[in-house]
């Protein structure tokens, strides 16, 4: 079983700044992840989750999926029923009080 590593939030702050920081001088943000992760003693993988955290809390990158997350107003109709075409007949088996 894994250990479980809490890094206080300046620590946290301070290496994914050294990230950016030295990112050109490694050539990748990997490779600044990689030299950094073990300076400080954390995982690499540990690391690079600070960075893409920090990056969506200052708008420089979308979500987990690479959008842009802005909401969308939605008509709560749209939801609330399907059309004619989608509703599909119901089997007898599952229709209320019928008996197999």
């Amino acid at each position: 079983m894994g250990t479980s590593k809490r890094y206080p939030e300046e620590v946290r702050e301070r290496a994914v700044r050294m990230v950016a920081e030295q990112q050109a001088e490694h050539g990748s943000q990997w490779a600044a992840i990689n030299s950094i992760a073990s300076k400080i003693g954390c995982t690499s993988e540990s690391l690079r989750r600070w960075v893409r955290q920090a990056e969506r809390d200052h708008g420089e990158r979308g979500n987990r999926f690479g959008e842009v997350v802005q909401p969308q107003p939605r008509d709560r109709r749209e939801h609330q029923q399907p059309d004619d075409d989608e509703r599909r007949p119901v089997p007898a088996s599952h229709r209320r009080g019928c008996r197999q």
